[in-house]
């Protein structure tokens, strides 16, 4: 029995339900005091950040999946070389919460490499579960 391939409706909203479910976790990790290690909390989350940009990236675009890879890389890369931009508005916003999330406050290439594991694993295990159900 072969299945009906998924809609192209439907395949967005599934990859945006799953980003939003990337981003509660993200969230909890780096604001819910569990007691993990502040390693495990700081990369965790930037490995979800990626893992986010790359949801939303290939929300927003259609295959080929290579360029929603790059795009996404692109975004992540821009976004951590924005850190190293200061202004005072700017500074001020990196300090609330939405700031910190969204922008981060100091620039890491450690970041970078983070990133790009979320965007990979989750361009992975999007073309496992596009595999799985066509």
């Amino acid at each position: 029995m072969t299945r009906d391939p998924v809609s192209p409706l439907g395949e967005r909203l599934s990859l945006l339900a799953a980003t939003l479910a990337v981003v509660a976790t993200g969230t909890a990790l780096r604001l819910v005091p569990v007691g993990f290690p502040p390693g495990i909390v700081k990369y965790g989350g930037s490995i979800l950040w990626g893992a986010m940009v790359y949801g939303l990236v290939a929300t927003l675009l259609p295959r080929p999946r290579r360029r929603i890879v790059v795009l996404a890389a692109v975004v992540a890369l821009a976004v951590e070389l924005f850190r190293l931009v200061h202004t005072p508005g700017l500074d001020a916003f990196r300090l609330t919460l939405a700031g910190q999330l969204l922008l981060g406050r100091i620039f890491s290439p450690w970041n970078v490499v983070a990133y790009g594991t979320g965007i990979t694993v989750a361009a992975l295990v999007d073309l496992r579960l596009r595999r799985g159900s066509a």
